[in-house]
C-alpha cells in the first residue's frame, strides 16, 4: 500500500513539474525533492526519467477520461458539452496564463525533442478531438465533426499560447466569449433538427 502511495506521489508531483518548467527541465532531483523521499528510494519505483513520463502521460489519459465521462454525465446537451470543454479556458486561466496548456505545451516540447513518448502524449489531443468529433456528430453535423472539432482544438490552444504570451486575462475572457458565440451561432439549429422539421412540416 505504501509503495503505491508513493509511486502516486512520485507521478503526481512529476506531473505538476513537467507542466510547470518542462519535462527536459525537470529532474530526478527535483521530482525527488517535491515528493520528500529519498534518491535511493525513487529509483526504486522508476529507474529513468522517461519512465516517469509515460507513467505521467497514462496519468493524463485517465484525468482526460474521467473529466470528458463527467461532462457526458452533467448534460445530456452535445452543445453544452461543448461549452463545457471552452469553459475550462476559464476555470484553468490563472495556470494557463503562468504555463499554457499542459496538454499543448508537453506535446509540442516532445515534438521538438523528437522523443519516442511524443505520439503517446498526442494521445491526449486526440481523446478530445474524438470526443469534441462525437459532440459535433450529435447535433447533426456527422460530415463536417471532425473538422470542426479541429477547429475547436486550435483556437483553444491559440487561446492558451497567446495568454501565456501576454498574461492577458481579459484576453481569455474575450476569446471563450467569441467561441462560445461561434458555437451558439453553429448549433443554434442542427442541420439533424431542422431536417426532422422539414419533414414533419412536409
Amino acid at each position: 500500500m505504501q509503495a503505491n502511495l508513493t509511486r502516486g506521489s512520485i507521478v503526481s508531483s512529476a506531473d505538476d513539474l513537467f507542466y510547470r518548467q518542462g519535462f527536459e527541465q525537470t529532474s530526478f532531483a527535483d521530482i525527488s525533492e517535491a515528493v520528500g523521499i529519498s534518491r535511493g528510494n525513487f529509483y526504486y519505483h522508476f529507474k529513468t526519467k522517461d519512465e516517469i513520463l509515460e507513467a505521467v502521460i497514462k496519468r493524463r489519459l485517465a484525468n482526460t477520461r474521467n473529466m470528458l465521462d463527467q461532462w457526458e454525465v452533467n448534460s445530456s446537451e452535445p452543445d453544452e458539452r461543448i461549452r463545457s470543454f471552452i469553459r475550462i479556458l476559464i476555470s484553468n486561466r490563472g495556470k494557463i496564463m503562468r504555463h499554457g496548456c499542459p496538454v499543448g505545451t508537453l506535446c509540442a516540447e516532445l515534438a521538438k525533442l523528437e522523443h519516442l513518448q511524443r505520439d503517446a502524449a498526442n494521445e491526449v489531443m486526440t481523446l478530445f478531438r474524438t470526443w469534441l468529433g462525437r459532440q459535433f456528430a450529435a447535433l447533426g453535423y456527422e460530415a463536417d465533426a471532425d473538422a470542426l472539432a479541429m477547429h475547436l482544438l486550435a483556437r483553444s490552444q491559440g487561446i492558451a499560447l497567446v495568454a501565456n504570451a501576454y498574461q492577458d486575462e481579459k484576453f481569455v475572457d474575450a476569446e471563450v466569449e467569441q467561441l462560445l458565440d461561434w458555437l451558439d451561432t453553429s448549433t443554434g439549429v442542427s442541420p439533424r433538427l431542422h431536417t426532422e422539421q422539414s419533414h414533419k412540416g412536409g
